[in-house]
């Protein structure tokens, strides 16, 4: 069964991977790179501060950099563990899929995905009262985790199984963040919730 499921996950990559074309690799090197999407989350920062105050940025930022090392230690200690190889550095596949990019560390389960679906999830409960079209932002990591197949850096399932991490641990923080926001910012938790209601 996990056998089958390998393989399907494997013609799945390839499939995928070959899709793309020299034309768009470049497009695709900017969009992996973390660095680049700096100005959206600067522009996010900015109105979430405007809408919450200094302070209570503060204490969001506190959460979700908290969220984002918990997801970075626990996707490096699956890969670490399950040890599967990235899609370029696999003997049996690399001289047939496109290789935009190589990496040495393991494959599964996708970092970007994880962390990317995880402060995605984060922010969305938190600001969604604010924003009516603040579901547009989960686009953003379906877009960066997609890169990293269409590079040659992960399978479909490293990136499925980043996502499923990143939703859970994303609004497990949330909910935990709020306990928190309860104690520390007891007015503006009070007028979150009567607005959620």
């Amino acid at each position: 069964m996990i056998d089958k499921l390998l393989s399907l996950d494997t013609d799945l990559l390839i499939y995928l991977n070959g899709l793309g074309s020299k034309t768009y690799d470049g497009m695709w090197l900017l969009i992996t790179n973390q660095l680049n999407w700096t100005p959206l989350f600067l522009l996010l920062l900015y109105v979430i501060m405007k809408k919450i105050g200094t302070k209570q940025t503060l204490f969001f930022l506190l959460g979700l950099g908290l969220l984002i090392a918990f997801s970075d230690q626990v996707t490096n200690l699956f890969k670490n563990n399950f040890q599967r190889l990235r899609p370029c550095n696999n003997p049996e596949i690399k001289e047939i899929i496109r290789l935009v990019q190589i990496r040495s560390s393991y494959s599964f389960f996708s970092g970007h995905a994880a962390t990317s679906m995880a402060s995605t999830m984060f922010i969305y409960h938190n600001i969604k009262r604010y924003f009516k079209n603040v579901y547009l932002l989960f686009l953003w990591p379906l877009i960066f985790a997609y890169s990293r197949i269409y590079l040659g850096l992960h399978y479909p399932i490293d990136i499925l199984t980043g996502y499923t991490f990143g939703a859970i641990s994303g609004y497990a923080a949330y909910r935990i963040f709020r306990v928190y926001q309860h104690k520390y910012f007891p007015i503006i938790a009070v007028e979150a919730v009567e607005v959620e209601a």
